[in-house]
Protein backbone atom coordinates (compact mmCIF):
# COMPACT_ATOMS: atom_id res chain seq x y z
CA UNK A 1 0.00 0.00 0.00
CA UNK A 2 2.85 2.30 0.85
CA UNK A 3 4.25 1.70 -2.63
CA UNK A 4 0.92 2.64 -4.19
CA UNK A 5 0.83 5.91 -2.24
CA UNK A 6 4.41 6.73 -3.33
CA UNK A 7 3.50 6.04 -6.98
CA UNK A 8 0.40 8.27 -6.65
CA UNK A 9 2.52 11.06 -5.17
CA UNK A 10 5.02 10.65 -7.97
CA UNK A 11 2.27 10.83 -10.62
CA UNK A 12 0.77 13.84 -8.91
CA UNK A 13 4.16 15.54 -8.79
CA UNK A 14 4.80 14.79 -12.47
CA UNK A 15 1.34 16.10 -13.39
CA UNK A 16 1.85 19.32 -11.42
CA UNK A 17 5.34 19.74 -12.91
CA UNK A 18 4.01 19.28 -16.46
CA UNK A 19 1.22 21.80 -15.83
CA UNK A 20 3.71 24.32 -14.47
CA UNK A 21 6.12 23.68 -17.36
CA UNK A 22 3.28 24.07 -19.94
CA UNK A 23 2.17 27.32 -18.33
CA UNK A 24 5.76 28.59 -18.35
CA UNK A 25 6.20 27.73 -22.04
CA UNK A 26 2.90 29.37 -22.92
CA UNK A 27 3.86 32.48 -21.02
CA UNK A 28 7.31 32.69 -22.63
CA UNK A 29 6.47 31.78 -26.19
CA UNK A 30 2.81 32.50 -26.78
CA UNK A 31 1.99 35.37 -24.46
CA UNK A 32 4.56 37.80 -25.77
CA UNK A 33 2.05 40.62 -25.59
CA UNK A 34 2.68 40.75 -21.84
CA UNK A 35 6.08 42.30 -22.68
CA UNK A 36 4.32 45.34 -24.14
CA UNK A 37 1.27 47.15 -22.77
CA UNK A 38 -1.86 47.66 -24.81
CA UNK A 39 -2.38 51.19 -26.14
CA UNK A 40 -4.08 53.57 -23.69
CA UNK A 41 -7.87 53.38 -23.63
CA UNK A 42 -9.90 56.57 -23.05
CA UNK A 43 -12.94 56.54 -20.75
CA UNK A 44 -15.89 54.76 -22.32
CA UNK A 45 -19.58 54.21 -21.76
CA UNK A 46 -20.80 51.05 -20.00
CA UNK A 47 -21.52 48.07 -22.26
CA UNK A 48 -21.25 49.86 -25.63
CA UNK A 49 -17.73 51.17 -25.01
CA UNK A 50 -16.67 53.81 -27.56
CA UNK A 51 -19.47 53.14 -30.05
CA UNK A 52 -20.85 56.67 -29.59
CA UNK A 53 -17.65 58.15 -31.05
CA UNK A 54 -17.88 56.11 -34.26
CA UNK A 55 -21.55 57.01 -34.65
CA UNK A 56 -20.92 60.75 -34.34
CA UNK A 57 -21.66 62.90 -37.41
CA UNK A 58 -17.99 63.75 -38.03
CA UNK A 59 -16.31 60.73 -36.45
CA UNK A 60 -12.89 61.56 -37.93
CA UNK A 61 -12.90 64.89 -36.07
CA UNK A 62 -14.23 63.45 -32.82
CA UNK A 63 -11.51 60.80 -32.87
CA UNK A 64 -8.87 63.38 -33.83
CA UNK A 65 -9.73 65.40 -30.69
CA UNK A 66 -9.71 62.22 -28.60
CA UNK A 67 -6.24 61.31 -29.87
CA UNK A 68 -4.85 64.80 -29.22
CA UNK A 69 -5.88 64.33 -25.57
CA UNK A 70 -5.03 60.67 -24.90
CA UNK A 71 -2.36 59.72 -27.44
CA UNK A 72 -1.65 58.99 -31.11
CA UNK A 73 -2.46 55.28 -30.76
CA UNK A 74 -5.50 54.25 -28.72
CA UNK A 75 -7.25 51.04 -27.73
CA UNK A 76 -11.00 51.39 -28.24
CA UNK A 77 -13.80 48.95 -27.53
CA UNK A 78 -17.13 48.46 -29.31
CA UNK A 79 -19.03 46.25 -26.86
CA UNK A 80 -16.41 43.47 -26.54
CA UNK A 81 -14.71 43.99 -29.95
CA UNK A 82 -11.30 45.73 -29.83
CA UNK A 83 -10.18 48.47 -32.22
CA UNK A 84 -6.78 50.13 -32.35
CA UNK A 85 -6.97 53.73 -33.58
CA UNK A 86 -3.97 55.38 -35.27
CA UNK A 87 -3.97 59.16 -35.61
CA UNK A 88 -0.37 60.36 -36.04
CA UNK A 89 2.00 60.52 -38.99
CA UNK A 90 4.84 58.81 -37.10
CA UNK A 91 2.73 55.79 -36.07
CA UNK A 92 1.21 55.49 -39.56
CA UNK A 93 4.74 55.55 -41.00
CA UNK A 94 5.80 52.72 -38.66
CA UNK A 95 2.76 50.60 -39.47
CA UNK A 96 3.10 50.76 -43.25
CA UNK A 97 6.90 50.45 -43.19
CA UNK A 98 7.21 47.54 -40.77
CA UNK A 99 3.85 45.72 -40.75
CA UNK A 100 2.40 46.14 -44.24
CA UNK A 101 2.01 42.41 -44.97
CA UNK A 102 0.46 41.73 -41.57
CA UNK A 103 -2.24 44.38 -42.09
CA UNK A 104 -2.93 43.72 -45.78
CA UNK A 105 -6.40 42.33 -45.14
CA UNK A 106 -9.41 44.48 -44.41
CA UNK A 107 -11.22 42.23 -41.98
CA UNK A 108 -14.59 42.66 -43.68
CA UNK A 109 -16.43 39.34 -43.86
CA UNK A 110 -18.86 39.12 -46.80
CA UNK A 111 -22.38 40.46 -46.44
CA UNK A 112 -24.63 38.07 -48.30
CA UNK A 113 -23.72 37.43 -51.94
CA UNK A 114 -24.27 41.04 -52.98
CA UNK A 115 -22.25 42.85 -55.61
CA UNK A 116 -20.67 45.09 -52.99
CA UNK A 117 -19.15 44.14 -49.64
CA UNK A 118 -19.97 40.57 -50.60
CA UNK A 119 -17.92 37.47 -51.29
CA UNK A 120 -17.26 38.68 -54.87
CA UNK A 121 -15.90 42.13 -53.92
CA UNK A 122 -12.34 43.11 -54.81
CA UNK A 123 -12.24 45.93 -52.23
CA UNK A 124 -13.23 43.75 -49.28
CA UNK A 125 -11.51 40.54 -50.45
CA UNK A 126 -8.83 39.09 -48.16
CA UNK A 127 -5.23 39.45 -49.23
CA UNK A 128 -4.92 36.27 -51.28
CA UNK A 129 -5.02 34.71 -54.76
CA UNK A 130 -8.24 36.37 -55.93
CA UNK A 131 -7.22 39.85 -54.79
CA UNK A 132 -3.75 39.48 -56.35
CA UNK A 133 -5.20 38.25 -59.66
CA UNK A 134 -7.71 41.10 -59.95
CA UNK A 135 -5.13 43.72 -59.03
CA UNK A 136 -2.80 42.32 -61.68
CA UNK A 137 -5.59 42.56 -64.29
CA UNK A 138 -6.40 46.09 -63.14
CA UNK A 139 -2.83 47.37 -63.27
CA UNK A 140 -1.98 45.65 -66.55
CA UNK A 141 -5.10 46.79 -68.42
CA UNK A 142 -6.13 50.05 -66.80
CA UNK A 143 -3.88 51.62 -64.18
CA UNK A 144 -0.27 50.76 -65.07
CA UNK A 145 1.97 53.28 -66.91
CA UNK A 146 1.58 51.59 -70.30
CA UNK A 147 -2.18 51.16 -69.87
CA UNK A 148 -2.54 54.84 -68.92
CA UNK A 149 -0.54 55.83 -71.99
CA UNK A 150 -2.77 53.71 -74.26
CA UNK A 151 -5.96 55.27 -72.90
CA UNK A 152 -4.75 58.89 -72.96
CA UNK A 153 -6.86 59.73 -76.01
CA UNK A 154 -10.06 58.67 -74.20
CA UNK A 155 -9.35 61.03 -71.30
CA UNK A 156 -8.43 63.86 -73.66
CA UNK A 157 -11.76 63.54 -75.47
CA UNK A 158 -13.68 63.61 -72.20
CA UNK A 159 -11.67 66.62 -71.00
CA UNK A 160 -12.63 68.47 -74.20
CA UNK A 161 -16.30 67.65 -73.54
CA UNK A 162 -15.93 68.89 -69.97
CA UNK A 163 -14.42 72.19 -71.13
CA UNK A 164 -16.97 72.68 -73.93
CA UNK A 165 -19.83 72.11 -71.49
CA UNK A 166 -18.44 74.72 -69.07
CA UNK A 167 -17.79 77.16 -71.94
CA UNK A 168 -21.40 76.77 -73.06
CA UNK A 169 -22.69 77.38 -69.54
CA UNK A 170 -20.42 80.43 -69.25
CA UNK A 171 -21.93 81.86 -72.44
CA UNK A 172 -25.42 81.42 -70.94
CA UNK A 173 -24.23 82.76 -67.54
CA UNK A 174 -25.50 79.61 -65.88
CA UNK A 175 -24.59 78.66 -62.33
CA UNK A 176 -22.69 75.39 -62.13
CA UNK A 177 -22.75 72.77 -59.37
CA UNK A 178 -19.10 71.73 -59.38
CA UNK A 179 -19.59 68.25 -57.95
CA UNK A 180 -22.22 67.39 -60.57
CA UNK A 181 -19.90 68.45 -63.40
CA UNK A 182 -16.93 66.66 -61.85
CA UNK A 183 -19.00 63.53 -61.37
CA UNK A 184 -20.06 63.52 -65.00
CA UNK A 185 -16.44 63.92 -66.14
CA UNK A 186 -15.10 61.14 -63.92
CA UNK A 187 -18.03 58.78 -64.48
CA UNK A 188 -17.84 59.11 -68.28
CA UNK A 189 -14.08 58.56 -68.20
CA UNK A 190 -14.38 55.41 -66.11
CA UNK A 191 -17.27 54.03 -68.16
CA UNK A 192 -15.32 54.60 -71.38
CA UNK A 193 -12.18 53.00 -69.94
CA UNK A 194 -13.78 49.92 -68.42
CA UNK A 195 -16.86 49.41 -70.61
CA UNK A 196 -16.03 51.14 -73.88
CA UNK A 197 -19.07 53.40 -73.63
CA UNK A 198 -19.97 56.84 -72.29
CA UNK A 199 -22.68 56.56 -69.65
CA UNK A 200 -23.94 60.14 -70.06
CA UNK A 201 -24.92 59.43 -73.67
CA UNK A 202 -27.77 57.28 -72.34
CA UNK A 203 -30.75 58.94 -70.74
CA UNK A 204 -30.80 58.98 -66.92
CA UNK A 205 -27.83 56.59 -66.60
CA UNK A 206 -25.58 59.17 -64.91
CA UNK A 207 -28.24 60.09 -62.36
CA UNK A 208 -28.98 56.42 -61.77
CA UNK A 209 -25.33 55.56 -61.17
CA UNK A 210 -24.90 58.65 -58.97
CA UNK A 211 -27.92 57.72 -56.86
CA UNK A 212 -26.77 54.11 -56.50
CA UNK A 213 -23.24 55.22 -55.56
CA UNK A 214 -24.56 57.50 -52.80
CA UNK A 215 -26.74 54.71 -51.41
CA UNK A 216 -23.81 52.31 -51.67
CA UNK A 217 -21.58 54.74 -49.72
CA UNK A 218 -24.08 54.98 -46.86
CA UNK A 219 -24.62 51.21 -46.81
CA UNK A 220 -20.85 50.62 -46.81
CA UNK A 221 -20.52 52.71 -43.65
CA UNK A 222 -23.33 50.78 -41.99
CA UNK A 223 -21.71 47.47 -42.92
CA UNK A 224 -18.30 48.63 -41.66
CA UNK A 225 -19.75 49.66 -38.31
CA UNK A 226 -21.77 46.43 -38.06
CA UNK A 227 -18.64 44.36 -38.64
CA UNK A 228 -17.04 46.00 -35.61
CA UNK A 229 -19.77 44.61 -33.35
CA UNK A 230 -19.61 41.32 -31.44
CA UNK A 231 -20.82 38.32 -33.51
CA UNK A 232 -24.11 37.97 -31.63
CA UNK A 233 -25.05 41.59 -32.33
CA UNK A 234 -23.48 41.89 -35.81
CA UNK A 235 -25.81 39.28 -37.28
CA UNK A 236 -28.84 41.14 -35.95
CA UNK A 237 -27.70 44.56 -37.20
CA UNK A 238 -26.73 43.28 -40.66
CA UNK A 239 -30.17 41.73 -41.03
CA UNK A 240 -31.62 45.25 -40.75
CA UNK A 241 -29.66 46.33 -43.86
CA UNK A 242 -30.33 43.15 -45.83
CA UNK A 243 -33.21 44.55 -47.88
CA UNK A 244 -31.35 47.77 -48.74
CA UNK A 245 -28.20 45.87 -49.72
CA UNK A 246 -30.20 43.51 -51.91
CA UNK A 247 -32.00 46.41 -53.64
CA UNK A 248 -28.77 48.24 -54.49
CA UNK A 249 -27.10 45.02 -55.62
CA UNK A 250 -30.04 44.10 -57.88
CA UNK A 251 -30.03 47.57 -59.46
CA UNK A 252 -26.35 47.32 -60.32
CA UNK A 253 -26.84 43.75 -61.49
CA UNK A 254 -29.55 44.79 -63.95
CA UNK A 255 -27.41 47.61 -65.34
CA UNK A 256 -24.23 45.53 -65.69
CA UNK A 257 -25.85 42.35 -67.02
CA UNK A 258 -27.06 44.28 -70.07
CA UNK A 259 -23.55 45.59 -70.76
CA UNK A 260 -21.99 42.16 -70.21
CA UNK A 261 -24.39 40.59 -72.72
CA UNK A 262 -23.48 43.22 -75.33
CA UNK A 263 -19.76 42.55 -74.86
CA UNK A 264 -20.28 38.80 -75.07
CA UNK A 265 -22.08 39.26 -78.35
CA UNK A 266 -19.14 41.25 -79.72
CA UNK A 267 -16.68 38.61 -78.55
CA UNK A 268 -18.80 36.01 -80.32
CA UNK A 269 -18.34 38.01 -83.50
CA UNK A 270 -14.54 37.74 -83.14
CA UNK A 271 -14.42 41.23 -81.68
CA UNK A 272 -10.93 42.18 -80.54
CA UNK A 273 -11.10 43.12 -76.86
CA UNK A 274 -10.20 46.76 -76.25
CA UNK A 275 -11.55 47.49 -72.80
CA UNK A 276 -11.34 45.95 -69.36
CA UNK A 277 -14.67 44.13 -69.66
CA UNK A 278 -13.44 42.26 -72.74
CA UNK A 279 -10.35 41.17 -70.82
CA UNK A 280 -12.39 39.95 -67.84
CA UNK A 281 -14.85 38.10 -70.05
CA UNK A 282 -11.94 36.36 -71.77
CA UNK A 283 -10.63 35.29 -68.34
CA UNK A 284 -14.13 34.19 -67.36
CA UNK A 285 -14.29 31.85 -70.37
CA UNK A 286 -10.75 30.54 -70.01
CA UNK A 287 -10.64 27.18 -68.21
CA UNK A 288 -6.86 27.59 -67.77
CA UNK A 289 -7.02 31.10 -66.33
CA UNK A 290 -4.70 31.94 -63.45
CA UNK A 291 -7.79 32.36 -61.26
CA UNK A 292 -11.25 31.14 -62.23
CA UNK A 293 -13.56 34.13 -61.89
CA UNK A 294 -17.35 34.10 -62.13
CA UNK A 295 -19.84 36.44 -63.74
CA UNK A 296 -20.59 37.96 -60.35
CA UNK A 297 -16.89 38.62 -59.79
CA UNK A 298 -16.90 40.79 -62.92
CA UNK A 299 -20.02 42.71 -61.92
CA UNK A 300 -18.80 43.25 -58.38
CA UNK A 301 -15.45 44.46 -59.71
CA UNK A 302 -17.24 47.09 -61.79
CA UNK A 303 -19.30 48.27 -58.82
CA UNK A 304 -16.04 48.72 -56.88
CA UNK A 305 -14.45 50.70 -59.74
CA UNK A 306 -17.44 53.00 -60.28
CA UNK A 307 -17.73 53.70 -56.56
CA UNK A 308 -13.98 54.31 -56.13
CA UNK A 309 -13.89 56.68 -59.11
CA UNK A 310 -16.66 58.86 -57.72
CA UNK A 311 -15.25 59.10 -54.20
CA UNK A 312 -11.54 59.32 -55.10
CA UNK A 313 -11.77 61.86 -57.93
CA UNK A 314 -15.09 63.71 -58.18
CA UNK A 315 -15.25 64.75 -54.52
CA UNK A 316 -11.63 66.03 -54.39
CA UNK A 317 -12.19 68.17 -57.52
CA UNK A 318 -14.92 70.07 -55.67
CA UNK A 319 -12.90 70.45 -52.46
CA UNK A 320 -9.77 71.60 -54.29
CA UNK A 321 -11.54 74.25 -56.37
CA UNK A 322 -13.20 75.55 -53.19
CA UNK A 323 -9.79 75.88 -51.51
CA UNK A 324 -8.39 77.71 -54.56
CA UNK A 325 -11.30 80.17 -54.63
CA UNK A 326 -10.71 80.89 -50.94
CA UNK A 327 -6.99 81.47 -51.59
CA UNK A 328 -6.55 84.28 -54.16
CA UNK A 329 -2.76 84.11 -53.98
CA UNK A 330 -2.76 80.39 -54.79
CA UNK A 331 -5.22 81.00 -57.62
CA UNK A 332 -3.06 83.74 -59.11
CA UNK A 333 0.11 81.65 -58.89
CA UNK A 334 -1.57 78.58 -60.40
CA UNK A 335 -3.08 80.56 -63.26
CA UNK A 336 0.29 82.19 -63.95
CA UNK A 337 1.95 78.76 -64.16
CA UNK A 338 -0.72 77.48 -66.56
CA UNK A 339 -0.52 80.53 -68.82
CA UNK A 340 3.28 80.34 -68.85
CA UNK A 341 3.67 76.60 -69.49
CA UNK A 342 0.54 75.70 -71.47
CA UNK A 343 -0.18 79.09 -73.01
CA UNK A 344 -3.47 80.85 -73.71
CA UNK A 345 -4.40 79.31 -77.05
CA UNK A 346 -4.68 75.60 -76.29
CA UNK A 347 -6.22 73.55 -73.52
CA UNK A 348 -4.17 71.79 -70.86
CA UNK A 349 -3.56 68.06 -71.45
CA UNK A 350 -2.34 65.43 -69.03
CA UNK A 351 1.10 65.35 -70.69
CA UNK A 352 1.52 68.91 -69.37
CA UNK A 353 1.19 67.77 -65.75
CA UNK A 354 4.91 66.90 -65.18
CA UNK A 355 5.77 70.46 -66.20
CA UNK A 356 3.25 72.01 -63.80
CA UNK A 357 4.72 71.48 -60.31
CA UNK A 358 2.49 74.03 -58.61
CA UNK A 359 -0.66 72.43 -60.05
CA UNK A 360 0.54 69.08 -58.72
CA UNK A 361 1.19 70.68 -55.33
CA UNK A 362 -2.33 72.19 -55.31
CA UNK A 363 -3.85 68.76 -55.99
CA UNK A 364 -1.81 67.12 -53.24
CA UNK A 365 -2.67 69.84 -50.74
CA UNK A 366 -6.38 69.54 -51.52
CA UNK A 367 -6.20 65.78 -50.96
CA UNK A 368 -4.20 66.23 -47.76
CA UNK A 369 -6.84 68.49 -46.23
CA UNK A 370 -9.82 66.59 -47.63
CA UNK A 371 -9.05 62.88 -48.12
CA UNK A 372 -11.87 61.08 -49.98
CA UNK A 373 -12.28 58.61 -47.11
CA UNK A 374 -11.15 60.26 -43.85
CA UNK A 375 -10.74 56.89 -42.12
CA UNK A 376 -9.94 53.42 -43.40
CA UNK A 377 -9.70 50.00 -41.79
CA UNK A 378 -7.06 47.31 -41.83
CA UNK A 379 -6.87 44.04 -39.88
CA UNK A 380 -3.90 42.63 -37.95
CA UNK A 381 -3.51 38.95 -38.80
CA UNK A 382 -0.86 38.52 -36.09
CA UNK A 383 0.03 40.39 -32.95
CA UNK A 384 2.65 43.11 -33.43
CA UNK A 385 4.36 45.98 -31.65
CA UNK A 386 3.44 49.48 -32.83
CA UNK A 387 4.58 52.71 -31.21
CA UNK A 388 5.79 50.83 -28.14
CA UNK A 389 2.40 49.15 -27.65
CA UNK A 390 1.05 45.71 -28.43
CA UNK A 391 -1.63 45.26 -31.09
CA UNK A 392 -3.27 41.84 -30.56
CA UNK A 393 -3.92 39.46 -33.42
CA UNK A 394 -7.29 39.56 -35.20
CA UNK A 395 -7.78 43.21 -34.25
CA UNK A 396 -9.36 45.94 -36.36
CA UNK A 397 -6.86 48.72 -37.06
CA UNK A 398 -8.56 52.05 -37.82
CA UNK A 399 -6.30 54.66 -39.46
CA UNK A 400 -7.59 58.22 -39.19
CA UNK A 401 -6.09 59.58 -42.43
CA UNK A 402 -7.67 62.97 -41.74
CA UNK A 403 -5.75 63.26 -38.45
CA UNK A 404 -2.53 61.75 -39.86
CA UNK A 405 -2.39 64.39 -42.60
CA UNK A 406 -3.10 67.20 -40.13
CA UNK A 407 -0.58 66.02 -37.54
CA UNK A 408 1.08 69.23 -36.24
CA UNK A 409 4.24 67.29 -35.40
CA UNK A 410 4.82 66.65 -39.10
CA UNK A 411 2.82 69.23 -41.06
CA UNK A 412 3.47 72.93 -40.38
CA UNK A 413 0.21 74.92 -40.09
CA UNK A 414 -1.69 71.67 -40.69
CA UNK A 415 -5.14 73.23 -41.14
CA UNK A 416 -3.99 75.83 -43.68
CA UNK A 417 -4.11 75.44 -47.47
CA UNK A 418 -0.44 75.81 -48.42
CA UNK A 419 0.47 74.00 -51.67
CA UNK A 420 4.03 75.32 -51.35
CA UNK A 421 4.75 72.66 -48.73
CA UNK A 422 4.90 70.09 -51.56
CA UNK A 423 7.43 72.09 -53.57
CA UNK A 424 10.28 71.62 -51.10
CA UNK A 425 13.22 69.53 -52.27
CA UNK A 426 13.65 66.39 -50.17
CA UNK A 427 16.32 63.77 -50.08
CA UNK A 428 15.23 60.33 -51.33
CA UNK A 429 14.79 58.97 -47.79
CA UNK A 430 12.64 61.97 -46.85
CA UNK A 431 10.51 61.40 -49.95
CA UNK A 432 9.89 57.78 -48.97
CA UNK A 433 9.02 58.84 -45.44
CA UNK A 434 6.62 61.51 -46.67
CA UNK A 435 4.90 59.02 -48.96
CA UNK A 436 3.94 56.91 -45.94
CA UNK A 437 2.56 59.94 -44.08
CA UNK A 438 0.63 61.36 -47.04
CA UNK A 439 -2.16 58.80 -47.30
CA UNK A 440 -5.29 60.24 -49.00
CA UNK A 441 -5.70 56.89 -50.81
CA UNK A 442 -4.44 54.63 -48.04
CA UNK A 443 -1.00 53.10 -48.22
CA UNK A 444 0.88 49.86 -48.65
CA UNK A 445 -0.34 46.83 -50.58
CA UNK A 446 -3.98 47.67 -49.90
CA UNK A 447 -3.65 51.31 -50.86
CA UNK A 448 -5.84 52.43 -53.77
CA UNK A 449 -4.25 51.14 -57.02
CA UNK A 450 -5.94 53.99 -58.92
CA UNK A 451 -4.05 56.77 -57.16
CA UNK A 452 -2.14 57.85 -60.29
CA UNK A 453 -5.32 57.94 -62.37
CA UNK A 454 -7.08 59.98 -59.67
CA UNK A 455 -4.25 62.53 -59.74
CA UNK A 456 -4.64 62.79 -63.52
CA UNK A 457 -8.41 63.31 -63.28
CA UNK A 458 -8.11 65.92 -60.52
CA UNK A 459 -5.08 67.70 -62.02
CA UNK A 460 -6.51 68.08 -65.53
CA UNK A 461 -9.99 69.07 -64.26
CA UNK A 462 -8.59 71.76 -61.94
CA UNK A 463 -6.23 72.86 -64.72
CA UNK A 464 -9.13 73.32 -67.17
CA UNK A 465 -11.28 75.21 -64.65
CA UNK A 466 -8.48 77.61 -63.66
CA UNK A 467 -6.95 78.04 -67.13
CA UNK A 468 -10.22 78.53 -68.97
CA UNK A 469 -12.45 80.40 -66.51
CA UNK A 470 -12.87 82.97 -63.81
CA UNK A 471 -15.32 81.83 -61.15
CA UNK A 472 -17.99 84.13 -59.71
CA UNK A 473 -19.20 83.29 -56.25
CA UNK A 474 -21.96 85.14 -54.38
CA UNK A 475 -20.42 84.97 -50.93
CA UNK A 476 -17.10 86.39 -49.82
CA UNK A 477 -15.77 82.92 -48.94
CA UNK A 478 -16.75 79.36 -49.78
CA UNK A 479 -18.31 77.60 -46.80
CA UNK A 480 -15.93 74.70 -46.09
CA UNK A 481 -18.18 72.96 -43.56
CA UNK A 482 -17.79 69.19 -43.78
CA UNK A 483 -20.37 66.45 -43.93
CA UNK A 484 -19.91 62.70 -44.08
CA UNK A 485 -22.16 60.74 -46.39
CA UNK A 486 -21.37 57.11 -45.70
CA UNK A 487 -17.59 56.66 -45.74
CA UNK A 488 -16.84 59.74 -47.87
CA UNK A 489 -15.94 63.30 -46.89
CA UNK A 490 -18.29 65.70 -48.66
CA UNK A 491 -19.15 69.40 -48.51
CA UNK A 492 -22.15 70.22 -46.34
CA UNK A 493 -22.98 72.99 -48.80
CA UNK A 494 -22.17 71.88 -52.38
CA UNK A 495 -20.08 74.40 -54.29
CA UNK A 496 -22.11 76.39 -56.83
CA UNK A 497 -20.58 79.20 -58.87
CA UNK A 498 -20.75 80.84 -62.29
CA UNK A 499 -17.96 80.35 -64.85
CA UNK A 500 -16.76 83.33 -66.89
CA UNK A 501 -14.70 82.36 -69.93
CA UNK A 502 -11.27 84.01 -70.08
CA UNK A 503 -11.24 83.96 -73.89
CA UNK A 504 -13.84 84.94 -76.48
CA UNK A 505 -13.29 81.74 -78.44
CA UNK A 506 -12.94 78.22 -77.01
CA UNK A 507 -9.42 76.93 -76.43
CA UNK A 508 -8.28 74.19 -78.78
CA UNK A 509 -7.00 70.82 -77.62
CA UNK A 510 -4.02 70.53 -79.93
CA UNK A 511 -0.97 68.83 -78.55
CA UNK A 512 -0.62 66.64 -75.51
CA UNK A 513 -0.54 63.28 -77.30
Amino acid sequence: MMATIIIDYQNCFIFIFLCFFSLLCYTLFFRKQKNFPLPPSPPSLPIIGHLDLLLSVLAHRSLQKLSSKYGSILYLRIFSSPIVLVSSASVAYEIFRAHDVNISSRGLPPTEDSLFAGSFSFISAPYGDYWKFMKKVLVTNLLGPQALKRSRRVRADELDRFYDNLFEKAAKKETVEIFAEALKLVNDNICKLIMGRCCSEEEDVVERVKGLAIKLDVSSRNILLANLLPPWLKKLVLSLFKKEVKTISNSFDELLEKILAEHEEKLGEHHQGKDLMDVLLAAYGDENAEYKITRNHIKSFYVDLLFAGITNSALPIQWTLAEIINSPNSLERLRGELDSVVGTTRLIQETDLPNLPYLQAVVKEGLRLHPPEPMFERFSQEGCKVGGFYVPEKTSLMVNAYAVMRDPNYWADPDEFKPERFLDTWQEEERREQALKYIPFGSGRRGCPGENLAHIFIGTAIGVMVQGFEWRFKEEKVNMEEAVAGLSLTMAHPLKCTPVARTLNPLTSRGGF
